[in-house]
C-alpha cells in the first residue's frame, strides 16, 4: 500500500513539475537548463552562449520538441547525429546538450572562425555546406543563421596556444599568454 501510495504522490509530482514547465517563460527554462549547459560548455569547450543561443532557436527551450524532419529534443538532434554522439535518451537534457555540444565543437574544428558555416551545418547539415561551398540556398537556413547570431553575435575565435620551456626543459602548452613558470620566458615557437 505504502508503494503504491508513493508511486502516485511520485507521478502527480512529476505532473506539477511538467505543468509548471509548460508554463515556464523561456528566461526561466534558459535559467532551469544553465547549470548543465555551463559543465558542459566547459567540459567540450564550446560557448555556453552559443549553446544557448542554439537551444534557444531549435527548440526553445522545449525538451520534448520533434521536427517534422525527426529532429529531437533541446538541440534538435537528428537520430543519426544522436547516435554518432553516444545520446541514448534525446529527450534527457543533459545527454541531448551533451551531444549537441560535441557535435558543435566538431562543426567549429571544421569550419574555424566561420560561425555562420558552423550553424548552416548544424541547421541543414555538412553535405549542403560543401555541396554548396558555403551557406546553402535555403530560405530556412539563412533565417535559422541570423536568429542564432542576433542571440550569439560574437564570432568563433580560436585562442592561441603559447609554448613556455622551464629551466628543466620542461615544455607547457598554454592559451595564456601571461602563464608564468616563475620568471621564465616564452619560446619563440608559438
Amino acid at each position: 500500500m505504502k508503494a503504491g501510495f508513493r508511486a502516485a504522490a511520485l507521478t502527480a509530482g512529476a505532473v506539477l513539475c511538467a505543468g509548471s514547465l509548460l508554463s515556464a517563460s523561456v528566461g526561466d527554462l534558459k535559467r532551469l537548463y544553465d547549470p548543465v549547459v555551463a559543465r558542459i560548455s566547459q567540459k567540450h569547450a564550446v560557448p555556453a552562449a552559443l549553446i544557448h543561443a542554439v537551444i534557444q532557436a531549435e527548440s526553445n527551450y522545449d525538451r520534448f520538441a520533434i521536427s517534422d524532419k525527426g529532429a529531437m529534443g533541446l538541440m534538435q538532434l537528428m537520430p543519426s547525429t544522436a547516435a554518432r554522439y553516444g545520446v541514448m535518451n534525446v529527450f534527457d537534457p543533459a545527454q541531448n546538450i551533451e551531444g549537441g555540444a560535441k557535435y558543435l565543437k566538431d562543426l567549429i574544428r571544421l569550419y574555424g572562425r566561420r560561425t555562420d558555416y558552423v550553424l548552416a551545418a548544424y541547421n541543414a547539415g555538412q553535405e549542403a555546406v560543401r555541396r554548396y561551398d558555403g551557406i546553402p540556398p535555403y530560405q530556412e537556413t539563412r533565417d535559422y543563421i541570423r536568429r542564432v547570431q542576433a542571440a550569439y553575435p560574437k564570432p568563433l575565435v580560436r585562442k592561441p596556444i603559447y609554448k613556455f620551456v622551464d629551466a628543466s626543459g620542461r615544455t607547457v602548452l598554454t592559451d595564456d599568454p601571461d602563464y608564468d613558470l616563475g620568471k621564465k620566458t616564452p619560446s619563440s615557437g608559438r
